[in-house]
């Protein structure tokens, strides 16, 4: 087994201590190096050592991790990204098409590996599920992402953005993946409320799309549904753990020096897709 990679955590919000602090301790992949937060009070609960300025963090590891807003993902991985650090990047990649530009440039230019989190993607199903889509010569889909977040969690940049900036990395990469290239978006609706799209594949597919963050009552996990010329493909519920998968991932694509599929210039590409939706519904 490779030497477990030191990563740095940027970031001690829920979702640092719920999934990426766990996931960097856990995995024999992986040693938590240390956190750099704005709350110190609060990266101390994280179980790592806790660093007054992220340029002590980068001394320490060889990697870095965020769990911080996308404007400041942005901001700070460029950082990192010209301090020699690896990146694991949270959606959307960054607040911005322009930020998203600036970061996956700087990870271009100072040629470092990043890896998104875009968690579903990592889930065993999934890939059972885009490996049936490879066989059946897919040309439609749909899919529904449909949650109370926006009412359930405290999180400014969600409640300002909405369901298109949050959930909208995670589908319109999963049906992007499944179907084809995305080459062109159709949006209607209201990202605060209900939000749909139309994706138009590379080779002539077409998906649709509808997210809310903003519904109440029982709710139905989400769905994923794709046909095809030889059958159909739906993507079955989670029964493993991805951020098993995530770390170990990151591991290798570091010590490889990149090439993850899911990096930097792909979260670029989505942020765009999702910059032109949003266009059309303000």
């Amino acid at each position: 087994m490779m030497k477990p990679v030191a990563v740095g955590l940027i970031g001690a919000g829920p979702w640092a201590e719920m999934a990426h602090a766990p996931m960097l301790r856990k995995s024999p992949h992986t040693q938590l190096a240390g956190v750099w937060a704005r709350r110190p009070e609060a990266a101390a609960r994280l179980g790592a050592p806790v660093f007054e300025r992220v340029e002590e963090l980068f001394e320490v590891c060889e990697a870095v991790a965020f769990s911080v807003p996308p404007a400041v993902q942005a901001e700070l991985g460029i950082l990192a990204a010209r301090a020699g650090k690896a990146l694991l990047l949270e959606k959307p990649l960054a607040g911005s098409v322009d930020d998203a530009q600036r970061l996956a440039d700087a990870v271009g230019e100072a040629g470092v590996a990043s890896q998104m989190v875009l968690t579903m993607r990592y889930a065993a199903q999934t890939r059972t599920f885009l490996a049936r889509c490879g066989e059946i010569e897919p040309f439609g889909g749909h899919a529904a992402n449909i949650s109370d977040a926006l009412i359930q969690i405290d999180s400014p940049w969600r409640r300002e953005r909405g369901a298109l900036l949050d959930v909208g990395p995670h589908v319109i990469d999963l049906l992007d993946a499944a179907l084809g290239r995305v080459v062109g978006v159709r949006a209607h609706g209201d990202p605060l409320g209900w939000t749909g799209l139309l994706l138009e594949h590379e080779g002539g597919g077409v998906s649709e799309a509808s997210l809310c963050m903003s519904a109440v009552g029982d709710l139905p996990p989400s769905s994923f549904a794709v046909y095809g010329r030889r059958g159909n493909a739906v993507l079955l519920p989670w029964d493993d753990d991805p951020f098993e998968a995530i770390a170990a991932e990151f591991a290798q694509t570091v010590r490889r020096g990149g090439g993850h599929p899911l990096d930097a210039a792909h979260g670029l590409r989505l942020q765009k897709i999702i910059a032109e939706a949003e266009s059309q519904l303000s």
